[in-house]
Formats: structure tokens, sequence, C-alpha cells
């Protein structure tokens, strides 16, 4: 009972901040449009908003792990494994440029879809081949203007974890566009808000590592469906790593 009281009191507090936040997002955007097309100063702020919740939650225990990697100026496109809504709230950590991929359902949420629409970040109703073919005309024309690409690549939130297989968007435009590919890994989110849950789960370590970026180079041979494996194994040992360095937290 306590623990949803909790998630209760967490809930009212992000529909509350969400409504005062966006004005000044608002505010940002009308601001900065004659000079700032790519929406970089409307993007911080908006990874202020994102991480707030994180910060002010004291059972979750944010690791950002070399966030230098990630290199500011550089173009990516951004892959990570997906394991919970909270792997949103953790990205926007990181503090880097660049534009999210996301169901169009989030872009209808009163604030915070309208704060997206503000931010050009790309739609994508799942399953449905013109909104697939749009997200990848949209992502292109966001990469070519100067902003990386931040796509989860598993297409929905494990149940369990575990990283599923890859399916084929961001390695097309990488190989397209003859562009590095970032991987990141992300632990612990799963067990701190499960799949179909708001309720509060407790104290737990969420974690976001920045892998090696893997430049063109390195995949411009292979095929579309070897270049998915070939990051998904390299985010797999990123989780795993991330598991091993939670367990021998746990022990101290």
């Amino acid at each position: 009972m306590i623990n949803r009281i909790i998630a209760i009191l967490f809930l009212t507090f992000i529909i509350v901040t969400c409504i005062i936040l966006f004005f000044p997002a608002l505010f940002i955007w009308l601001v900065t449009l004659p000079f700032d097309k790519k929406k970089i100063i409307l993007h911080q702020y908006t990874c202020f908003w994102g991480a707030l919740y994180t910060w002010v939650n004291p059972a979750w225990r944010i690791h950002i792990i070399d966030r230098h990697k990630f290199q500011r100026g550089k173009v990516y496109v951004v892959v990570s494994n997906h394991q919970s809504q909270l792997d949103i709230l953790v990205a926007f950590n990181l503090f880097r440029h660049f534009k999210w991929v996301s169901k169009i359902e989030i872009f209808k949420v009163p604030f915070v879809g309208w704060n997206m629409y503000l931010n050009r970040y790309v739609r994508l109703v799942r399953g449905d081949k013109e909104s697939i073919a749009e997200m990848m005309r949209v992502s292109e024309e966001r990469l070519r203007e100067g902003s990386s690409v931040f796509i989860f690549p598993e297409g929905t939130r494990s149940a369990d974890g575990r990283v599923q297989k890859f399916k084929p968007g961001a390695f097309i435009l990488a190989h397209k566009l003859k562009l590095p590919i970032l991987p990141i890994a992300i632990s612990g989110t799963t067990n701190a808000l499960p799949k179909h849950s708001m309720n509060f789960h407790g104290v737990h370590n969420l974690y976001l590592k920045v892998l090696d970026e893997v430049p063109y180079e390195a995949f411009a041979n292979m095929s579309i469906e070897d270049t998915a494996e070939f990051i998904r194994s390299k985010i797999i040992e990123g989780v795993d790593s991330l598991l091993i360095l939670d367990k021998e937290r746990s022990k101290k």
C-alpha cells in the first residue's frame, strides 16, 4: 500500500511540474526561433526537465558512465537497448544534443508531447509502413541538419531486461549517410519501473554507459542485418558489464 501511495504522489508531482515547465520551454522556443534551427538550447532545457525526475526521486540512483564518449558537436546514429520508460529520463542525464525517435502516442500527451513537437523530435506509428517511411525520411533530415538521432532499435521495451532483436531502421540510416553509430547500454530500469507498471518498486541503481563509437569504416562492408547484430552484441556486452558492476557495488 505504501508503495502505491508513493507512486501516486510522484505521479502527481510529474503532472504538476510538466504543466509548469512547459511554459519556459515555449518561451525558449519563441526566443530562439530565429537562430537555433536545431533546437539545441531547447533540447538542453528538455534534458533538465526530464532528468529532474531522476534527481528528485531518492530511490533512483543514477550512474552515467563515459559520458565524454558522446562528443559534443559530432553527429551520430545513437542506439540503445530499451528496458523501461525510465530509459528516456535516464538518457536525458547525458545533456547531449539529439532527437528522439518516439512512438506517436507520447506526442499526444499534453505538455510533454507539445514540448516534443517544439523540439522537432521524430514521430513513429509502430507497425505502420507509411509512418516508418516518414520516420526514416525525417530522421535522415535531422541527421543531415547536424542533429544526432536516438533510436531504440528493439522497437519496444524488453519485458525481462534481455536485449531483443534489433530492427533495421537505425542501421539503414548509418549506412546511407555513412555516419558513426554510438551504442549505449542501459541497466537497472527494468526492475525500477517494469513494463506496464507505475508502482514504486524500491531503491535501485540505474546505469547508462556510453560505449565506444563505431565508425562507418568498421561496418561499411557489412549488410544491414550484420551491422544490427554487430551493434547488438556490443550493447549486450555493455549491459552484462553493468550487471557485474551493480553486483560489485551491492557487496560494498
